[in-house]
């Protein structure tokens, strides 16, 4: 029911444009949904804008995820809406599946959602058309997260000194080098949130913002397939905590993707990741395994 609404939305808000996209782009140089809803890797937001709509011409996307690791499960669902190649609107719904690994806590098989709102503007630069030059694509962005209230908000709010809600600002440079089919992006993230926000942002001994650097390798061996690797810095907030020094430490995510478009519509990418630990003292073990995602564009 809940795929079946993000695509009826992302169909509904193309519907309403005065000009829709002509498919003017190439194949994935659109990039896929990032967890945060905007255009870009698994991971992380490159400065491309999502669907195929070039200048003058609204473009729409859909996509559902899902990554499934040693003791976690997470699921995303968003739309994102783009004019004129320059701006992008996204929204995505967050859901990770905690299984028992919160029953210290009285907590079995708790469910954390979080609410995503994006926004990006694309301010200098072409990756695709300045191939003969050094500049890359900018874009600057901005995200607003909102967890909802589930059993755990009590300890977070309390103890931890995590907020519910909050905002990140980032700024990226994509760069495609068309003869050799190489794709590179570097994303700065200013940041407090903890597990991208699923555990709330900043915390009771560190609610400073962070810069932090998130990188993105891409090889197209084909017009319609790409791989590539990807590794995300997280800020760590919670280092310090009621818990004890280290019990909800957080560690830098990677991955290693393959995405394939058959055609403009639609793209699928499957991803090994590996997530780190997710809070060490309720859960030891390395957290990696699968990740996959179907978009569709409009």
């Amino acid at each position: 029911m809940r795929v079946l609404f993000v695509l009826t939305l992302a169909m509904g808000l193309t519907a309403f444009a005065p000009a829709q996209a002509d498919q003017g782009k190439l194949l994935l140089t659109g990039g896929v949904s990032s967890i945060d809803g905007a255009a870009g890797g698994g991971l992380t937001p490159w400065a491309v804008t999502g669907s195929y709509a070039t200048e003058g011409e609204w473009g729409g996307t859909a996509f559902v995820s899902g990554a499934r690791t040693g003791n976690y499960g997470l699921r995303v669902m968003g739309a994102a809406l783009a004019w004129d190649d320059r701006l992008e609107f996204s929204l995505a719904r967050q859901r990770l599946d905690t299984d028992n690994n919160l029953a210290p806590l009285g907590l079995p098989g708790l469910l954390v959602e979080q609410d995503v709102l994006g926004a990006k503007w694309r301010v200098a630069g072409d990756a695709v058309l300045d191939t003969d030059r050094w500049m890359p694509q900018i874009a600057v962005g901005l995200l607003h997260k909102r967890a909802q209230r589930n059993g755990l908000t009590p300890t977070l709010t309390g103890p931890l000194g995590a907020r519910p809600s909050g905002n990140e600002a980032y700024v990226s440079a994509t760069k495609l080098w068309l003869a050799s089919g190489w794709l590179t992006n570097l994303t700065l993230r200013a940041t407090r949130a903890n597990q991208n926000g699923l555990l709330g942002h900043g915390g009771a001994n560190d609610a400073r913002w962070r810069l932090m650097p998130e990188v993105s390798l891409a090889k197209l061996v084909s017009p319609s397939l790409a791989v590539g690797v990807e590794a995300r810095a997280k800020p760590n907030a919670l280092e310090r905590s009621a818990l004890g020094a280290g019990a909800l430490r957080e560690h830098d995510w990677f991955d290693a993707f393959i995405a394939w478009a058959p055609n403009k519509t639609a793209s699928i990418t499957a991803a090994w990741v590996d997530l780190g630990v997710v809070a060490p003292a309720l859960q030891p073990r390395r957290q990696r395994g699968g990740y996959l995602s179907v978009q569709l564009a409009f």
